[in-house]
């Protein structure tokens, strides 16, 4: 079998925690600020951890060496 290609744009958008879970940016914090509620603005700090069935299709399809 040849070896499979990361998707170079998941390497960029996702990373693997120390138990193996997706962790990823939060969304929707680009542009708009002002119209959004300062509570969203204040929860999309950071990163988080994408649910299991996503992080299960990145791993799979996007990141397939990704230990």
């Amino acid at each position: 079998m040849p070896k499979l290609k990361n998707k170079s744009g998941a390497k960029k958008r996702f990373r693997l925690t120390a138990s193996g879970r997706v962790r990823m940016n939060q969304a929707g914090k680009r542009h708009g600020m002002r119209k959004r509620p300062q509570k969203m603005i204040r929860n999309a700090r950071g990163s988080t951890l994408l649910c299991d069935a996503d992080a299960k299709i990145v791993r799979r399809n996007f990141l397939p060496y990704a230990k």
